[in-house]
């Protein structure tokens, strides 16, 4: 469709059209041919919920399927009595197409059930027709076989025609990628960033404590965890951002050897496919249409490529009347951190925009490019943000030295307070991305600032409290990449080989705080100045002479 929209829009003698179309069919798109896949199976068992005058009017409508129960929360004055109708006050559902647990307090029932049980001798529902005012579910993308019509998240018409079709197995792409070694959620029991639960509208993504857990029949694919990620713990898959870049990289190449000229990047979702096929004609014919699976799959990191590769905009397109706040909010918030670094270097922050489709015909494009790199970004999408990043800083008319970010942007440094500080490396043991690291040959804390995404853990691992964050970034390159010297103290040095291995002050302080405990007296507290081998060796050497002298350790 979108194909056939362009070759009738070059067909006029506009350079730039046919410039767009020769691009698009020349690059190669990099994704998944055949992505890995969760499946669904669903054997027609529907559950209606909602005021008894209303499902037991629906009820015949859906005779096709295999079984229809009928959950009311309110009594209708002149109440019918049914085999498949229970009455209930407090109903929860969990689950998806297939495996939907209902637990409710039936009426006449001394305690709370799994209705599936009760009314149909299974573990789960299939099906869900929610026709309460409220709904039963609070996510904000409900789950897939759960249609909330009550609430008016779907429409009635269009769920008595499609359930029919919900009987049989069925298979969804799995959206994501999760790399638990990259993840900044959780370390030795100290909690740090939990963005991507946030950042989950569908109620995928949820914290066991230790880890980050994501269940694949629950993800909808937004993208928006895998955004906010400052790690790349979470990826996106159909394609991931960095084909994405790659790919967008090939097309501004191809749209200039065609003879383009003027670039503008139009991002936008797949479910917005048939509106851009009709804006099209409507804007310039250097507008470039670049389809994701959601908006949302790709932030900062893939726009400011974007610029970097010479597009002189980058259009965000969506509907936002019916986008769901939790990803709006997230899309908000990455865009204005990427405004907040134009803005500071002197930019035009309309260079990264979301755009309105109705206003196509009135949008006018900018005459130059920002940056026009000669190849493609390399590293992490963090690398490659910072590239792009210090590439524009490089020929900003403003040139700050350090900037402040939206709230709970992962971007900033930590402070340590040397007073307070004891070396214990707490705060090294739990960094996730080693921006906090010990300095090795000696006593120390070094930390990289552009390795530091805010998470938190070290704030919190800190016994003293000698640690806070700092959000923002530091715009001289070499200072941000470097690896700052936080704090460093006189090492002690062993009493019997000599050798460093301890910070000087932490010695002097456990001497100090054990010199009047029963257990280290005598030979004891001696030890407290050697490294552990020689503390060791020391034990089992008055062992034999002295057998009650193990106790003293």
């Amino acid at each position: 469709m979108l194909n056939s929209t362009l070759k009738a829009l070059s067909a006029y003698d506009e350079q730039n059209g046919k410039a767009r179309l020769a691009a698009i069919n020349g690059t190669v798109e990099l994704s998944n041919l055949i992505p890995p896949t969760v499946s669904y199976e669903s054997r027609g068992n529907v559950l209606l919920v909602g005021a008894e005058e209303v499902i037991t009017t629906l009820e015949a409508q859906f005779a096709s399927l295999k079984s229809v129960t009928l959950l009311a929360t309110t009594k209708a004055d002149n109440s019918d009595k049914r085999d498949n109708l229970y009455f209930a006050s407090k109903v929860t559902v969990k689950g998806y197409l297939g495996a939907f647990e209902v637990s409710c307090d039936v009426e006449s029932m001394l305690t709370t059930v799994n209705l599936a049980k009760v009314a149909i001798g299974q573990e789960c529902f299939d099906l869900i027709v929610d026709m309460t005012e409220t709904g039963l579910s609070d996510v904000e993308i409900c789950a897939p076989g759960y249609y909330a019509v009550g609430t008016g998240r779907a429409k009635l018409a269009n769920v008595v025609d499609d359930l029919p079709a919900m009987i049989g197995t069925f298979d969804k792409p799995k959206y994501f990628r999760l790399d638990p070694e990259r993840c900044a959620h959780s370390s030795r029991g100290v909690t740090g960033c939990e963005r991507c639960v946030d950042a989950c509208p569908a109620g995928a993504l949820s914290s066991t404590g230790d880890r980050i857990e994501i269940n694949p029949y629950l993800c909808q694919g937004v993208g928006t965890c895998a955004t906010a990620c400052p790690t790349e713990a979470i990826s996106y898959a159909l394609p991931d951002p960095a084909n994405t870049q790659h790919f967008v990289y090939r097309l501004l190449e191809n749209y200039r050897k065609a003879g383009g000229e003027s670039p503008t990047l139009l991002f936008y979702g797949n479910r917005d496919q048939a509106t851009v096929n009709e804006t099209l004609a409507e804007l310039p014919e250097s507008v470039i249409p670049v389809a994701l699976e959601e908006l949302a799959t790709v932030g900062i990191d893939t726009w400011f490529s974007g610029l970097a590769y010479g597009a002189h905009q980058v259009l965000l397109a969506t509907h936002t009347s019916y986008i769901p706040d939790t990803i709006d909010r997230v899309l908000r918030n990455e865009l204005a951190t990427a405004q907040s670094f134009l803005a500071e270097m002197g930019y035009e922050v309309e260079r990264i925009t979301l755009f309105d489709f109705a206003e196509a015909k009135t949008f006018t494009g900018f005459d130059a490019a920002l940056l026009n790199i000669a190849a493609p970004l390399e590293g992490s999408k963090r690398e490659k943000l910072f590239t792009a990043l210090d590439a524009l800083y490089e020929q900003a008319s403003v040139k700050p030295t350090h900037s402040a970010v939206a709230e709970n942007a992962p971007y900033g440094s930590v402070d340590c307070r040397a007073e307070d500080c004891t070396l214990c490396m707490g705060c090294v043991s739990v960094c996730p991305t080693r921006a906090l690291h010990a300095i090795g040959e000696r006593p120390g804390l070094r930390f990289i600032e552009q390795d530091c995404v805010q998470c938190g853990m070290c704030e919190k691992a800190c016994p003293e409290k000698a640690i806070t964050l700092n959000p923002g970034v530091t715009w001289n390159a070499q200072v941000r990449q470097e690896a700052q010297v936080l704090h460093e103290e006189e090492a002690a040095c062993c009493t019997s080989c000599g050798k460093p291995f301890a910070p000087a002050s932490m010695v002097k302080m456990l001497t100090e705080k054990l010199q009047n405990h029963s257990h280290f007296q005598g030979e004891a507290i001696r030890r407290l100045n050697m490294c552990e081998d020689c503390r060791v060796r020391d034990i089992f050497s008055t062992i034999v002479d002295d057998p009650e002298s193990q106790l003293n350790v």
